[in-house]
């Protein structure tokens, strides 16, 4: 008989000391610009601390996804948690003696980025392991909340700790990373055959990957939407807070429109099992399109930042199913030693759009005015829905992986 999730003792490990971690992450993530802006009063500064982070876990994306592969995978985890707590541990220091400086927080960012892109396929492909397959996909969902928990609540508890003291915030990310660290001790997970190999085949191991992903047409689809709805989310999200100004919205309502995004994210993941249940593969998929299709282009409309708030929340619903559907069917898809690299070249596609994405946002509100720039936003997410609802691949995208999508035994080995 299958244990509940709720008493599958290494998923409960896995992840309570995640939800911790994305706490303290999105306390330092919103406190990093702050402190940057009290020290030296530069935006750009800011945005550089901001963008070595982000960058780094772009950078870092593919080779960790390959290290993944080779390395044992909870030493990996143990080792990020590690990293962070210590490499925060210095920030916190640094702030309290007053001997803080741009660069040593531009070093900080970057060790969080790098730790972050091996973390996750590390997680990624140790999950299929720690749960059996038919649960997979609530896993995969309760995931997905988890990251809703803790960007809602560490973003909050950031801004809140950082008027008691700079270096809290920080403080807090320290101690959450140590005990996540502490609960990943007690981590089991069932041992895989790790074959030592030489550093320089480490480029042909990435690329060996990046063909195997290429190679399925489902992937290749579903990382082109990926790409399509991360660039116009990102690019309205940015126009949306541009557009909420101008009309005298109080900051204190745009905090709120923000947090709801994560509100709609927990809400979406809650739901996600049961829309699994009843929804096919390629609904869920076009489902998110067609609601942001449809909800994108009432922000011109709206002049309130809680309604605003609301309109994210719903944007946010049935994003958690769709990610489940598209992530559980690659890590059944994908065979143990590709994990890492799936997960891999998956984290950089998402990236590189969430980044590309604000810079689209900053263009569109520079060259028109915020309203006609969300009407352009919808248009572009239109035609991307109707691209991605008539697409053969994705109406035929499966609920289970077939034996015969299984890639030869002697590929593999020659990874």
């Amino acid at each position: 008989m299958t244990v509940p999730l709720s008493r599958n003792r290494n998923y409960t490990i896995l992840w309570g000391s995640q939800v911790l971690s994305e706490i303290g992450f999105n306390a330092s993530l919103i406190a990093f610009p702050l402190l940057v802006l009290a020290i030296t009063g530069s935006a750009a500064a800011s945005g550089l601390v901001l963008a070595a982070d982000a960058l780094a876990q772009l950078l870092a994306g593919l080779p960790a996804g390959a290290l993944v592969d080779r390395w044992d995978r909870r030493k990996i985890m143990l080792g990020c948690e590690a990293v962070q707590s210590l490499t925060l541990a210095s920030l916190v220091a640094a702030v309290w003696w007053d001997m803080t400086t741009v660069s040593h927080m531009v070093v900080v960012a970057i060790v969080m980025g790098v730790c972050r892109a091996l973390f996750e396929p590390a997680e990624d492909a140790c999950l299929p392991s720690v749960v059996p397959e038919q649960q997979l996909s609530t896993a995969v969902a309760l995931n997905t909340g988890r990251a809703a928990i803790g960007q809602m609540s560490g973003t909050a508890a950031g801004g809140f700790l950082f008027a008691v003291g700079r270096w809290v915030p920080f403080a807090l990310d320290v101690i959450t990373h140590a005990v996540a660290f502490v609960a990943l001790l007690f981590l089991k997970v069932p041992p895989r055959a790790v074959v030592p190999r030489p550093i320089r085949d480490l480029g042909r191991e990435i690329g060996a990957g990046l063909r195997w992903v290429l190679r399925r047409r489902e992937i290749r689809v579903t990382a082109l939407c990926a790409i399509a709805l991360n660039l116009f989310f990102n690019a309205f999200y940015l126009v949306v807070i541009v557009l909420a100004q101008s009309r005298g919205v109080p900051s204190g309502e745009i905090g709120v429109m923000a947090a709801m995004l994560g509100v709609g994210g927990i809400l979406g993941a809650l739901l996600a099992p049961v829309l699994l249940k009843v929804l096919s593969p390629y609904v869920s998929i076009i489902g998110v399109f067609w609601a942001l299709t449809a909800l994108t282009p009432l922000a011109a409309l709206i002049d309130s930042g809680y309604l605003l708030g609301a309109l994210f929340a719903g944007m946010a619903l049935l994003a958690p199913t769709a990610n489940t559907t598209i992530l559980t069917h690659q890590l059944l898809l994908t065979p143990d030693e590709l994990r890492g690299r799936l997960s891999g070249v998956m984290s950089v596609v998402a990236g590189t759009a969430a980044a590309l994405g604000p810079a689209l946002g900053g263009v569109l509100a520079a060259l028109v005015p915020p309203t006609q720039a969300v009407l352009l936003c919808a248009a572009g997410m239109t035609v991307v829905t109707i691209l991605v609802t008539v697409n053969p691949t994705l109406r035929r995208y499966p609920r289970h992986v077939p034996q015969e999508d299984q890639p030869p035994r002697e590929e593999v080995a020659a990874t």
